[in-house]
């Protein structure tokens, strides 16, 4: 599987095709540069593997002419969050690079807790249901049992460890990835991170661009203060030289998600400011000697509100993308566990919820890609799933590209300013 499995596709190709036949020339920014291209904040959901179907998405965005300016996400959205900030400069479209990242890596390595811990998730992963031949369910049987048989090992090592699987595997891949593009530091990253030559205000349009700098933001959630902690702005709180961290670790803090993964722990510096913590997250109690993180959609799966700017009409537009439509049924609390899944889920979105409830403008920016019936944490995901999940995400594309009116938008902005005045 290669680069071009996915941007070769022949429904991925009309889609761009047709599109740029179509819109060409539409409006989707006031912030442009002096080749044509239209510049947007972006926000990315996670959502485990389904993320997959985020490159689809910004795969179409970027043939269409459209840069990621400011970029922001939580866990899976966070991946494509940093890479799309790591692998070239702001102007240079990234995700076809990205995409032949992904398909030289199988997921699965991403599993990689002690031999017991494997078995029993392979055991447990699928049922009977798609076995046909005798052989097939002998197989399958036999590894459900072992998985019976692990069940007590892998509680106790649960229990010690916070988590079925490290997690190295997962920041040796974006560390090695981050290198590759001459980043080890943070200090690397945000020496990438300028704001691009040549970039200008619409003609028009009576702004200018002198104070626009580019913004990266990583979502996590720190357990031990409950804080919900924005990367790398506040590195400051748990590193001696933040600017030395490599942007690894913060992705590794993102996606770590409970239960399947360790949490993430650093070791808090000792020269760490207390007045930083007041000041960045109000937060008045002791520091940690040790931070620990979890999946920052824990806290905030969705972020899109860390680019927002009260009333103001906004020079560019801040994109969402959504991996499917998390209310769109009452969650079920009939068992243990899904009243247990049901909790979860509330705390999570809760935040996310209340912002779009307040700011219902944000309706006219976020695109949802119908993610089906994939599994999130199907880390052994099939080359055709993937594809199958890339194709979904261009066809949000299309949708969200046809329907997005810039100068509606801004009368809508422009609309709620007076009426808070």
């Amino acid at each position: 599987m290669n680069t071009k499995y996915f941007t070769h596709n022949e429904e991925v190709r009309e889609i761009v095709l047709n599109l740029q036949h179509d819109i060409s020339g539409k409006c989707f920014s006031d912030v442009i540069d002096d080749k044509g291209n239209q510049y947007v904040d972006l926000v990315q959901e996670g959502g485990g593997v389904l993320g997959i179907a985020l490159l689809g998405y910004t795969y179409v965005l970027e043939r269409l002419g459209i840069r990621f300016f400011s970029l922001g996400g939580t866990s899976a959205g966070a991946i494509n969050t940093l890479l799309l900030a790591a692998c070239d400069t702001v102007e240079r479209p990234k995700t076809e690079k990205i995409i032949g990242l992904l398909a030289d890596k199988n997921l699965y390595d991403f599993v990689d807790g002690p031999f017991f811990v494997k078995i029993f998730l392979g055991s447990v992963k699928n049922d009977l249901k798609d076995e046909k031949s005798t052989r097939q369910i002998i197989e399958k049987t036999l590894r459900i049992f072992a998985g019976m048989i692990l069940i007590t090992p892998v509680i106790v090592y649960v229990l010690a460890r916070k988590g079925l699987n490290r997690g190295i595997n997962f920041r040796q891949w974006i560390s090695d990835i981050l290198k590759s593009n001459r980043i080890d530091s943070t200090g690397d990253l945000l020496n990438l991170r300028k704001k691009p030559e040549g970039l200008s205000i619409r003609e028009g349009v009576d702004k200018t661009v002198e104070d626009l700098d580019p913004k990266l933001k990583i979502i996590a959630a720190e357990i031990t203060t409950e804080t919900r902690v924005m990367f790398p702005e506040m590195n400051v709180l748990f590193w001696n030289e933040p600017d030395d961290v490599n942007p690894a670790d913060y992705l590794r803090a993102s996606m770590s998600i409970p239960v399947f993964f360790h949490p993430f722990k650093v070791k808090t510096g000792t020269r760490v400011r207390k007045e930083d913590w007041k000041q960045l997250v109000k937060y008045k109690g002791k520091i940690p000697q040790v931070a620990y993180f979890v999946d920052g959609g824990v806290l905030s799966n969705f972020p899109i509100d860390v680019f927002h700017k009260r009333n103001v009409v906004p020079r560019l537009p801040t994109f969402g993308v959504k991996l499917g439509d998390d209310r769109h049924q009452v969650s079920r609390v009939g068992t243990f566990t899904k009243f247990l899944m049901a909790i979860f889920n509330s705390a999570r979105h809760v935040l996310d919820y209340q912002f779009l409830l307040t700011n219902a403008d944000y309706e006219h920016l976020i695109q949802k890609i119908d993610i089906g019936e994939h599994n999130w944490l199907n880390f052994s995901i099939s080359d055709k799933d993937k594809l199958d999940l890339f194709i979904r995400g261009a066809r949000a594309a299309d949708e969200f590209l046809r329907k997005f009116d810039w100068e509606n938008y801004k009368e809508i902005r422009k609309s709620l300013m007076s009426a808070s005045t």
